[in-house]
């Protein structure tokens, strides 16, 4: 007896994730991009605490513009990976299991981290 075809989709153009999809993926990488951000922020950390030059050096870096977007990205990360973590552990209880209550809570998570990294961006380039 033959196996049922399972159905394969590899054509990427045509797959339509749900919102919690993509929250779910975006969580993951955020994670990717924390794991990156805690090296580099631990060198800057050394480096800036080593010396008075350290330090001039790390806020001398820190005022350019292109590694204040990367700080931001950092920060979207961290803000995402927060509040997708609490809409995760959220479901692991069975809270908000629902496909309505799953949709709110993904908006929730997008809104929340997209207004931390707002304040954070208004702060920064202010």
């Amino acid at each position: 007896m033959r196996p049922a075809a399972r159905p394969v989709y590899l054509d990427l153009r045509r797959i339509r994730l749900p919102l919690p999809g993509w929250v779910s993926i975006l969580h993951r990488v955020s994670g990717v991009l924390l794991f990156v951000a805690v090296p580099l922020g631990s060198w800057a950390l050394s480096l800036s605490l080593a010396d008075e030059t350290g330090f001039r050096r790390i806020a001398d870096a820190a005022a350019h513009p292109l590694v204040k977007l990367l700080l931001l990205t950092f920060v979207w990360a961290l803000a995402h990976h927060f509040f997708a973590g609490l809409r995760h552990l959220a479901l692991d209880v069975h809270l908000g299991t629902r496909l309505d209550a799953a949709r709110r809570s993904s908006v929730a998570v997008l809104l929340a981290s997209a207004v931390v990294t707002l304040l954070v961006a208004w702060r920064l380039f202010a």
